[in-house]
């Protein structure tokens, strides 16, 4: 089915659009990703999930206007009228923009790799500041954390760049470079040496704009607490990829997200030392730690009664089970031809003789205890790590997130607002974003399908609304093929 646009003679690219915060004019460089853009927009006939979990409400027309979310009520038929586009979407679906919690705006290079499997250190992190904004924005998300940074100021220059309408993308919330400590993989992270150098780089990022922070996995006990304690007094939240740190410790300092689920808890490996990552980096733990066990339920209690958020990233995790995940031609197309190349030798890979590790199994036991935690009452966020690691691309990557929530056990609709309130709520932009309601901001994703049926029809994304603009997905992506991995 084709959308009938009822277009009226009003320019649909000069029209500027509102953001949160201020009226902003899309340059020209924007403008040509543009579907719709008019003072008033009606998405008629149009199937809503609006986030919150509940049921879809079939036949309905979500008016939208300046921006906003202005009415949502039973379908009907509106005659097009002046400076008003009017969207016949009856078999379509209408969703809330995904908020991503574990996004990147880069790329994991493993220089000179071959299909034996070697490769030359360094590791290499090239940003993606051209195709990752604009792959993030073609797969419905309106809003992401970049969730550690490597070029901080690149990405905070490219919010304002998005923020002002120069280029396309989401709205960005900017994570200050990586909290890490000493030994770490990445030759472009900087190692903490004390607690006190941790606080200076905190309040050093923060003053330049920065609004979140991600400890990892080599931090100090005393590092991650002078991290937190500093962030705190400026109303700045901290997440963490750890290791050297157990879940229960972090929780205890008052850390505010937890990243990869239950992958990375070190809390039960053996020979775990204080302040040093353990040789199982956490795969012990999540193989011993039955969810009706009494460890994992006082972890979980624990978890919920600090108001500790978890962070599922199963799409990044989904590729240590031979075969999977499904190859998409549209993952693989968007990747530059190394990035294909270096995906397909990982993906291939013979299994190694010498390691026990079963990936699958632990995917599994992931399942359960994501699962147990929302049971408890905990906050689950989603993202899918997108770093090409695995074959998780950005966009792609979140789309295949609730794809695998329903695996999990979630309902679709569960999914979804998992990938889309909960990430505003822990945010604390729920007032704003994250649902479909009437005054929220008008960042929408339009689907040619029923994901409350198919989860997989979250793939079939066409346009997308950020403040009331609507971006058409399929040129967005076509403008970066075969560029992520490149630039």
């Amino acid at each position: 089915m084709r959308i009938n646009l009822l277009l009226t003679a009003v320019s649909l690219l000069l029209c500027p659009f509102f953001s949160r915060s201020q009226q902003v004019t899309l340059s020209p460089a924007t403008q040509k990703y543009v579907r719709v853009n008019t003072p008033t927009t009606i998405l008629e006939h149009v199937r809503v999930m609006d986030g919150t979990g509940r049921s879809a409400v079939e036949d309905q027309n979500v008016v939208i206007e300046n921006g906003k979310i202005t009415a949502v009520r039973p379908g009907s038929d509106v005659a097009s009228i002046a400076a008003t586009t009017v969207l016949n979407l009856r078999g379509y679906s209408v969703m809330p923009g995904i908020v991503g919690l574990h996004n990147h705006l880069f790329y994991i290079a493993h220089p000179n790799l071959k299909a034996d499997w070697s490769e030359e250190p360094p590791i290499l992190i090239p940003e993606m500041i051209f195709s990752a904004p604009r792959l993030y924005l073609s797969g419905g998300v309106t809003t992401m954390r970049t969730t550690g940074s490597v070029e901080t100021y690149a990405d905070l220059n490219l919010k304002r760049m998005i923020d002002d309408g120069k280029l396309a993308g989401p709205h960005i919330d900017v994570t200050g470079p990586y909290l890490e400590g000493s030994g770490t993989f990445a030759v472009q992270l900087h190692e903490l040496s004390s607690p006190e150098e941790a606080r200076q780089m905190v309040n050093y990022w923060a003053d330049r704009g920065v609004t979140s922070f991600k400890a990892y996995m080599n931090i100090t006990r005393a590092e991650l607490k002078a991290a937190i304690e500093e962030a705190h007094k400026r109303g700045i939240k901290v997440t963490g990829h750890l290791c050297s740190v157990t879940y229960k410790e972090a929780a205890e300092m008052g850390i505010d997200d937890l990243e990869h689920g239950f992958f990375v808890n070190t809390q039960l490996d053996p020979g775990k030392k204080p302040d040093l990552c353990s040789d199982s980096m956490g795969d012990y733990t999540l193989e011993h730690m039955d969810p009706a066990g009494p460890e994992a339920k006082e972890l979980i209690s624990l978890l919920v009664q600090r108001n500790v958020a978890i962070t599922s990233t199963l799409p990044v995790f989904e590729s240590d089970i031979p075969g999977r995940p499904p190859l998409r031609q549209a993952v693989l197309d968007a990747m530059s031809p190394e990035a294909r190349e270096a995906y397909l030798y990982r993906r291939n890979r013979p299994a190694s003789k010498a390691s026990r590790r079963n990936g699958e199994n632990l995917y599994k036991r992931d399942l359960q205890l994501e699962r147990a935690f929302v049971a408890a009452g905990g906050l689950l966020l989603a993202g899918p790590d997108p770093t090409g690691d695995g074959g998780v691309v950005p966009g792609f990557g979140d789309q295949r997130e609730m794809e695998l929530l329903v695996e999990a056990g979630f309902s679709p609709v569960e999914a979804i607002k998992i990938a889309t309130l909960n990430g505003a709520t822990y945010l604390g932009q729920q007032t704003k974003i994250g649902s479909i309601a009437v005054g929220k901001n008008a960042d929408l994703v339009v689907i040619n399908g029923n994901p409350a049926a198919r989860i997989e029809d979250v793939e079939k994304v066409e346009i997308v609304f950020k403040d009331g603009v609507g971006y058409d997905s399929a040129k967005l992506i076509e403008s970066v093929k075969g560029r992520y991995g490149q630039y």
